[in-house]
């Protein structure tokens, strides 16, 4: 791991999130300045760089942030999903979207410029959300939105079945939505552990010092559990291997909702 993925893995445990996501736009394209190239395409931005940077918060991957729109492997892959399997952005629903991932969420926001109420952002305490509130407690009315956008939060939250029913009872029948989670493949069932609440042991059992659980691959039955009809696609597949290098579109699978 070279200097820069040493640096971005300290900021990323040493400074608080909300100051992150205030400062990100502005530092991170300056660190972009040194992987000019070709070799590497964001689908989101349409950045062209050498390679991406290196992220995270415990293993640090190479090869995984676009120093231009701040998209992330599983960003890419969801842009992807988005823009070619859906009608998203033709149709315009009522959109709500929890933790908003700013490479999206610019895109998002053009496209429902002369609609904005229809697209609502939501987060607990992130400077760029319009609402804020605990996923746990939503104070939306039952059946409300249409398309829910909900990804790497639920690992976060104290009870993800609280949050998952809350989701569902939010969205109108006929309504889906995207709930990506990191996985652990290897593990059958998810693993949670509520003893454990000090940070550097969070971080050294779960992978990052706010995550409470590991996911296992009964992930989807979890989100079936709150009454959601789920899917897992592993959409990586759908890209030959030069496009998912140049892409790096990394390990996620995507998990559709319905209801």
């Amino acid at each position: 791991m070279g200097i820069i993925g040493r640096t971005i893995r300290w900021t990323l445990n040493a400074l608080p999130r909300t100051l992150l996501q205030r400062v990100a736009g502005v530092a991170v394209p300056m660190l972009g300045l040194l992987y000019a190239g070709k070799g590497r395409h964001c689908p989101v931005c349409g950045a062209q760089l050498r390679r991406f940077l290196p992220y995270g918060y415990g293993t640090v991957r190479e090869d995984a942030l676009c120093p231009r729109c701040l998209a992330l492997e599983r960003h890419r892959l969801l842009w992807l999903w988005l823009s070619r399997e859906t009608a998203l952005f033709d149709e315009r629903p009522v959109l709500l979207h929890i933790a908003p991932e700013v490479c999206l969420m610019r895109h998002i926001e053009r496209t429902y410029a002369d609609c904005a109420e229809r697209y609502l952002t939501a987060d607990l305490e992130s400077p760029l959300a319009k609402l804020h509130f605990d996923v746990q407690q939503i104070p939306l009315t039952d059946e409300s939105v249409d398309v829910v956008i909900c990804n790497h939060l639920l690992e976060h939250v104290a009870s993800d079945g609280d949050a998952l029913r809350e989701l569902h009872r939010i969205m109108r029948p006929g309504g889906w939505g995207v709930m990506l989670a990191p996985i652990d493949y290897s593990l059958e069932k998810t693993f949670e552990d509520d003893t454990i609440t000090d940070p550097q042991e969070r971080a050294q059992v779960f992978g990052q010092y706010d995550h409470r659980r590991i996911y296992g691959r009964d992930y989807a039955e979890r989100l079936r559990a709150a009454g959601f009809h789920a899917e897992e696609i592993d959409y990586k597949l759908r890209f030959t291997a030069d496009e998912r290098r140049a892409y790096s579109l990394g390990d996620d699978r995507i998990y559709i909702v319905r209801k």
